[in-house]
Formats: structure tokens, C-alpha cells, sequence
């Protein structure tokens, strides 16, 4: 569903929703799955238990909620969510603008959020934001927060035209170069490396430690896979279209 609205969502001029109820809807999950991850079971079992039900948790909220909002909204997330007496003066304010204006920057967006990701995937720093729930919460704002600024050039909702279709489509690559290495590490790792799970001795599912670390590798690769290798195949299209619609021109000639 998400992906069959996007070509309308990046064709159509800018407004503060897609004008249809499938945007409502589409905002609504994006909102769900910010939340849903940490207040359902999910949450308990990627705290203490599985690595790899944390990982399904942060590519849902890092991820999928991201690129839903923002397919969802055409234009400034912040002129929805905000009424006209807050949103003036927040607009009229020079650095917060200014920091906008640079974070929005395409390669700046793009280091951002692979730094979130590569970081907070080292052992010694998962382990602690794992313990320590203030930078639990930092960890998981700032997969949101870089998700969104990826997925804002990926799909310009609000017109920039920072990036060129064929730029977008070499954005999403290096996105999926740029996590490769998080994935090997966690696929081809001899031993498992995050204590918080290799110490529990309640195992669930029966899953080991190692095959849990292994499970999470898998699930970063498979999601990254399908969203942006769809997404890829999305701004390819008319360039397919282009090419079908010249085969019968040189046909006939």
C-alpha cells in the first residue's frame, strides 16, 4: 500500500496531506508504528530477551513509520501538526530555520542517519542505551529523527528538488551500502556480541544467542531490501517507460 502511493505522492504538487483518504490513513499508521513498537510486548521482549525482536523494533520506528509520514505529508510534517500562532513563530526563527536548512542537506541527512545506525549498534553502546532508559529513548528519537530526513530526500514530499531522480536513486544505494557493514557484523559475527542477550539465560523460542544475533542481521538486511529496493524500482519506472514507449517508435521507422 505504501509504495502503490508513492509515485502519485511524488507526482502531485505540494499540500499539507495527500488529498485522499488513503494519506489520512497512511499518516495514521506512520504514527502507529512509531508508537506501537514501544508500548506493545515487542518492547519487553527486545529489552531482555531478543536481539532480534529490538532490531524488528527499530526498523519499524526508524524505517517504516518513517517513510510512511512522510509519503503521508506533502509538506512540512510541522504545518499539520502545528496551529498558525505556534507555527509563525517557529518559521520566523533564524536558527532553527538555519538548522533546518542544513540538516535537509542531502549528504548531511545521509551521514546522520548512518551514524545513528552504525552507532548505536556497536555492543558497548547498545548494551548501554539497553540499561539506561534516558538514552533508550535518545536512541530510538534519533532512528525516527534519521529516518525521516533520508526518507524526506528519497521522497521530496515538499518539492525541493535537492535531488534529482537519478540522485535519489544512488541516495537509496548508499543507504544500503552504508548499513552493509551493521549487517555483516551481525550475520558473519563468530560469537554472539551484545551481552545484555548473550547472558540471559531464559531463552525464548529457544533461540541461542548466536542464531538470535544472526535472526537480527537477517531481519536489517530483508527490510532494507524490500523498502528501498522498491523504492529504487519506483524511480526507475519512467525511465522503463520511457524506453518501452521508443521500442515501437523504432520499430516503424
Amino acid at each position: 500500500m505504501l509504495f502503490a502511493h508513492f509515485p502519485a505522492t511524488w507526482e502531485t504538487p505540494p499540500a499539507v496531506l495527500v488529498a485522499a483518504p488513503l494519506g489520512a490513513l497512511l499518516f495514521g499508521a506512520g504514527l502507529v508504528l512509531v508508537v506501537l513498537p514501544v508500548i506493545s510486548p515487542l518492547d519487553a521482549a527486545g529489552d531482555d530477551y531478543l536481539l532480534s525482536a529490538h532490531m524488528v523494533q527499530h526498523v519499524l520506528i526508524g524505517d517504516a513509520a518513517a517513510a510512511l509520514l512522510v509519503v503521508a505529508v506533502r509538506g512540512p510534517l510541522v504545518f499539520f501538526l502545528l496551529p498558525p500562532p505556534v507555527l509563525r513563530p517557529l518559521a520566523a526563527f533564524k536558527p532553527l530555520r538555519a538548522l533546518l536548512s542544513f540538516v535537509l542537506r542531502p549528504l548531511v541527512s545521509l551521514a546522520l542517519w548512518a551514524a545513528a545506525v552504525t552507532v548505536w549498534h556497536v555492543p558497548r553502546f547498545y548494551d548501554f542505551a539497553a540499561a539506561h532508559p534516558g538514552v533508550h529513548h535518545l536512541e530510538h528519537v534519533s532512528f525516527v529523527a534519521g529516518g525521516l530526513l533520508v526518507w524526506t530526500q528519497l521522497v521530496d514530499p515538499a518539492r525541493h528538488g535537492r535531488l534529482r531522480r537519478p540522485q535519489r536513486i544512488f541516495f537509496a544505494l548508499a543507504m544500503l551500502a552504508l548499513t552493509q557493514p551493521v549487517v555483516d557484523f551481525l550475520l558473519f559475527s563468530s560469537s554472539a556480541r551484545y551481552g545484555r542477550y548473550a547472558d540471559q539465560p531464559d531463552r525464548l523460542f529457544g533461540l541461542s544467542p548466536l542464531t538470535d544475533q544472526r535472526l537480527a542481521g537477517a531481519v536489517m538486511m530483508v527490510e532494507q531490501l524490500l523498502t528501498l529496493g522498491i523504492c529504487v524500482a519506483i524511480l526507475l519506472r519512467p525511465y522503463l517507460h520511457e524506453r518501452r514507449a521508443r521500442v515501437p517508435a523504432l520499430s516503424h521507422r
